[in-house]
């Protein structure tokens, strides 16, 4: 009877890729994943710390689960507690302190170290603890993942070095890191031969990639998503989370040229002021932000435009929220994430004066969140009547129904038999609300 492991992943894509890969390299050692902790003899959280309160909810989630532990336990039967991601690498030793039921934790940058470190806690019975920043990169020692759908991730870049001030990424993630083209171009080939219809490349400023190149010499991110694109097999390619100085014209112009690049780009803004941009030490100004904009609309004229907002950053004045408001009315996005500020121990932001009151974010975060709604909407609206290629990814809320994704990223119900399921269809778009689209199969 094989051994089971249940995974449990929080935070971003880049997250659900380590999972995946955490999942791989377990695989080897005999472990198959189960939906359900109830019957799993690994228990894997593997955790984000970007937003407040990311271990306290752990810890909640770590009680819940010591309690199957313990059931499993009166059966005779063993389970081995993982902790994993971005709170280990933050907060590793209080994290166990803390959590008594947590028998190993490991940060971001050891994870390919799983299969020891579970092999090490079965001889010795010992809690361990691994966050350390290693000098070889984990890509160069984990296995093969195949495919688990039609749409998979491939991490091209990894760590950050632009230290905003609000953001504990560089502390968790580490110095930034790109893979050549050749290991990034071998791993999405294997994806795309076991099922992938969609790759989406990965990194926390996934455009600040720059690697060794399939002649040897240094590539910039353009040339890989052209070199990537050529996949054969390959039919749409996207990439997250892109920096906005880092726009060179070499990448926008790709957009103009390729057509498996799906015309979408996720391009955080975080402020439409330059006093709080400059204060979040993000290294471009409102004005270059709605140039780049406008460079990508002028090669890509249907080209949706995603983006993420603090509001509330220590300082930021009525006029610095008005000044946000604008921005997005003249940008006009497809889709967006927005939050309020909140502070991370250890980040320069988090000792600033002039924290902004509690109740003023919440306002403005209502009134932001109210007008990029509004145009998430309009957005969707005006794709009603048109015929989309649709890329039938999961399934749908009812029997018979398939969800999938427009080019642009919209969620969209289709009635379609679920034979039809990791294939890309033509849909004519019947309906539209804020947060997704209906239609039916042409």
């Amino acid at each position: 009877m094989s051994k089971k492991i249940f995974i449990k992943t929080f935070g971003c894509q880049m997250n659900v890729y380590d999972s995946a890969r955490m999942q791989a390299a377990l695989k080897m050692q005999g472990y198959d994943e189960t939906n359900t902790p109830d019957n799993a003899d690994i228990i894997l959280l593997n955790t984000c710390h970007i937003r407040e309160k990311a271990a306290d909810k752990l810890y909640s989630e770590v009680g819940r689960l010591n309690a199957i532990k313990q059931k499993r336990a009166e059966d005779g039967k063993s389970t081995l507690i993982i902790v994993a991601g971005c709170v280990v690498q933050a907060e590793g030793s209080e994290l166990l302190s803390r959590m008594h039921g947590v028998d190993i934790a490991v940060g971001p940058q050891n994870y390919h170290l799983l299969p020891e470190l579970v092999a090490k806690y079965d001889r010795k019975k010992g809690r361990i603890l691994v966050a350390d920043f290693p000098a070889d990169s984990k890509f160069d020692y984990l296995p093969k993942h195949d495919a688990k759908g039609p749409t998979a991730f491939v991490a091209i870049q990894e760590g950050c070095d632009k230290f905003c001030s609000y953001c504990v990424v560089p502390y968790t993630r580490g110095c930034e890191y790109s893979r050549s083209v050749r290991e990034i171009m071998d791993e999405a080939r294997h994806l795309v031969e076991t099922g992938a219809k969609e790759i989406m490349l990965l990194g926390q400023n996934v455009n600040c990639w720059h690697g060794e190149g399939l002649n040897g010499g240094e590539a910039d991110f353009g040339d890989l998503v052209r070199a990537v694109a050529s996949i054969d097999g390959l039919e749409r390619l996207r990439y997250t989370t892109s920096y906005p100085s880092k726009m060179n014209d070499s990448l926008i112009r790709t957009h103009g040229e390729i057509d498996n690049l799906m015309p979408y780009v996720h391009l955080p803004v975080q402020a439409g002021s330059n006093a709080v941009l400059k204060a979040m030490n993000r290294q471009y100004t409102a004005e270059e932000y709605l140039d780049i904009v406008r460079r990508f609309r002028e090669v890509r004229p249907d080209i949706a435009i995603s983006s993420d907002f603090i509001v509330g950053f220590p300082g930021e004045t009525d006029e610095d929220f008005e000044a946000t408001m604008r921005l997005v009315e003249q940008v006009g996005y497809a889709s967006s994430f927005s939050f309020k500020y909140s502070a991370r121990p250890g980040t320069p932001a988090s000792l600033m004066k002039n924290q902004v009151p509690e109740s003023v974010k919440s306002e403005r975060l209502t009134r932001l969140q109210e007008l990029l709604l509004s145009q998430q909407k309009a957005f969707n609206v005006g794709t009603v009547g048109k015929q989309l290629p649709v890329l039938l990814a999961e399934k749908g809320r009812k029997k018979g129904q398939l969800l999938g994704y427009t080019p642009y990223l919209q969620p969209t119900h289709v009635d379609v038999d679920e034979s039809l399921f990791g294939q890309i269809v033509n849909v004519k778009i019947t309906g539209a609300t804020a947060s997704s689209l209906t239609g039916e199969l042409k």
